[in-house]
């Protein structure tokens, strides 16, 4: 029989080493950005300095600078329009079009991989001729064709995964709002969208997170008007000089904004709305 005093003591043991690998892991993850948001607060000398300073009086010079010299809220308010406009955009549409296929196999298995195809395709084979119409069309740096290009990118993510989770919610709640007089939508909007928040919220994250961070098309289809936040960060990198301070600065009040909105949605992922609905 073994000795139940050896056995917690392992259990312990165990635990410990799986905290420890967490915390190195936490550590290797969050030291850039971390490191990121103090070099934000340096002087530029303190910027420089080797090796490190890592006790130092925090100064919002940089800040105060992309904001004066750059006009950097304008680009961050150029993101937030475009990125947010995408998410809703993408998340109703790609709700609507997985509820279809989810339920009626509307275009069989050869819809389903064609969308997916869609996101196979690298973006850059694209903007040649995506560039090309856009231009014919008077589009080239406006908000509304990168909302149409981002959407175009994430609706196939949208698709599949909200077809993932539409799958999983029975078909016997909506069966039982339509005999209680609901229609198909009332049914959809009503029951079904409620019981697929955990998806609409994964949905809405990666749409988000994607539209605010994308590069490569706000650097070929904007100029000005519509430049985005992390496409003015190259502005800081000249011949002369890398502005640190300022390009962390900048990446701060980039990473802020997905950190929030992570937060905000959380709980709906982490959530099963879908369990014990019916018994």
């Amino acid at each position: 029989m073994k000795n139940p005093g050896s056995k917690r003591n392992w259990m312990i043991f165990t635990n410990g080493i799986v905290y420890i690998v967490i915390a190195l892991f936490l550590f290797f993850f969050l030291f850039p950005i971390f490191w990121v948001i103090i070099t934000s607060l340096k002087s530029r000398v303190q910027t420089f300095a080797i090796p490190p300073v890592w006790i130092f009086k925090p100064t919002w010079q940089s800040y105060r600078a992309i904001f004066t010299e750059m006009q950097f809220s304008h680009y961050l308010l150029n993101s937030a329009v475009i990125a947010i406009l995408n998410t809703i955009l993408v998340v109703f549409t790609g709700s609507l079009a997985a509820y279809s296929i989810a339920r009626f196999k509307t275009g069989g298995n050869n819809l389903s991989f064609w969308i997916l195809s869609i996101r196979m395709i690298p973006p850059i084979v694209v903007a040649v001729p995506l560039f090309i119409a856009l231009n014919k069309l008077r589009m080239i740096d406006t908000h509304l064709a990168l909302i149409l290009l981002y959407t175009t990118l994430n609706l196939p993510l949208a698709v599949w995964i909200m077809r993932a989770f539409l799958m999983e919610i029975p078909e016997e709640l909506e069966e039982s709002a339509m005999i209680d007089g609901c229609s198909r939508m009332q049914a959809f909007w009503r029951i079904v969208l409620p019981l697929a928040r955990p998806g609409l919220a994964a949905t809405a994250i990666f749409c988000f997170i994607f539209s605010w961070n994308e590069f490569l098309f706000a650097l070929i289809f904007t100029r000005i008007i519509a430049k985005t936040a992390p496409l003015a960060m190259t502005t800081l990198m000249t011949e002369r000089e890398i502005y640190w301070g300022n390009i962390c600065a900048g990446a701060t009040l980039v990473i802020v904004p997905v950190i929030v909105f992570s937060l905000i949605v959380q709980k709906h992922i982490v959530r099963g709305l879908t369990f014990g609905a019916i018994k």
